[in-house]
């Protein structure tokens, strides 16, 4: 069924990845590439970004989402990057029919750079509608995956769902002298993370927490988690491995698209 979009994770590096040609976000093209080549072109695009951390879900609902500049001290160059998408409102009310009561409609939020710094590389036309979904810091982290699991079927109405996070995610042991390297511990976690993804061992990934090492990739959860809302939303389907690399010590990258069956609850 060519039109079924598949769930893609996306690691993301910060704002500067916007700006940035390199062969990570020359990965990320080229996963755009093949989810067109082989599934069509997305009708819209459903983002959960780590950056709209929130206590409950939200939606949004404009049919001109802003852009959010949610980072300091940047290059002026970066704060004049646009990407001018507009929002969905079919699918901001198919996930309010999917999720019900557990989510409410907010426009207080945007388009943040956990989202528009991927879709530059991604979809650079920005031409293709984009609803941000947040990502409930109150729930347990199986909720995440359930959430996901609910969502599955916009798959099936051409919608990419797309969340933006890292594995890896520790900016206290950033290492700004080495950027193109990654710590043992940060490639430990990151390795025992892919191949739980790969084999679906969904329950290890769940349970991420209880991992070696998992205080030191994740010590809070907010970028790990967009990884279980695709992990649900592709349940049942297998995952492909792009930019499994690591960078500056304490950060890994890696992406994954999730194809075949949608889950369904």
């Amino acid at each position: 069924m060519k039109n079924r979009m598949p769930a893609v994770f996306v690691g993301h590096g910060g704002p500067l990845l916007a700006l940035e040609d390199n062969g990570i976000t020359r990965g990320m093209a080229a996963a755009a590439e093949d989810v067109v080549a082989r599934h069509g072109r997305p009708r819209a695009i459903l983002a959960i970004s780590a950056h709209w951390y929130t206590r409950g879900s939200f939606v949004q609902g404009a049919p001109k989402p802003r852009q959010v500049c949610d980072m300091y001290g940047f290059p002026r160059e970066l704060h004049k990057l646009s990407y001018p998408v507009s929002g969905d409102a079919a699918l901001t009310a198919a996930v309010r029919d999917a999720l019900g009561d557990d989510v409410r409609v907010s426009d207080d939020w945007g388009i943040d750079h956990g989202a528009w710094s991927v879709l530059v590389h991604m979809f650079p036309q920005a031409d293709i509608p984009v609803v941000q979904l947040s990502v409930d810091g109150t729930a347990e982290h199986r909720r995440a995956y359930e959430i996901g699991r609910l969502l599955a079927p916009l798959r099936d109405e051409g919608c990419l769902i797309l969340a933006s996070g890292n594995v890896v995610h520790n900016l206290q042991r950033v290492d700004w002298e080495h950027p193109d390297a990654a710590s043992t511990a940060t490639l430990a976690f990151n390795d025992r993370i892919v191949r739980a993804v790969e084999t679906r061992d969904d329950e290890t990934v769940i349970g991420f927490e209880r991992l070696p090492g998992a205080a030191y990739a994740a010590p809070t959860p907010d970028h790990f988690l967009p990884l279980l809302y695709t992990l649900g939303a592709g349940e049942g389907g297998p995952a492909h491995v792009f930019n499994n690399v690591g960078v500056l010590g304490s950060l890994s990258m890696t992406g994954f698209v999730f194809e075949g069956d949608a889950g369904r609850a």
